[in-house]
């Protein structure tokens, strides 16, 4: 295999890897949002705010990683 070949699957393998990781995190986030705002249904806008911001951060790492990848691949 050329050099080339590899970066194209290194690259596809990273972002697999970056989706299924901002995946994972972002489900873990969304069901320890809603596990505490059932126990404290009165902060559930506060956690709600919480919630979102960091799902934004998580999404940004992930397009970052995401964006590497096909720089790397197109070096």
């Amino acid at each position: 295999m050329e050099s080339v070949a590899f970066a194209y699957l290194s690259a596809g393998l990273g972002a697999g890897i970056t989706v299924l990781g901002a995946g994972l995190g972002i489900g873990k986030l969304a069901a320890s949002a809603l596990e505490a705002a059932g126990r404290q249904p009165e902060a559930g806008g506060d956690i709600r705010t919480t919630m979102i911001i960091a799902a934004a951060l998580i999404e940004g790492v992930a397009f970052f990683s995401a964006v590497i990848c096909l720089l790397l691949t197109f070096k």
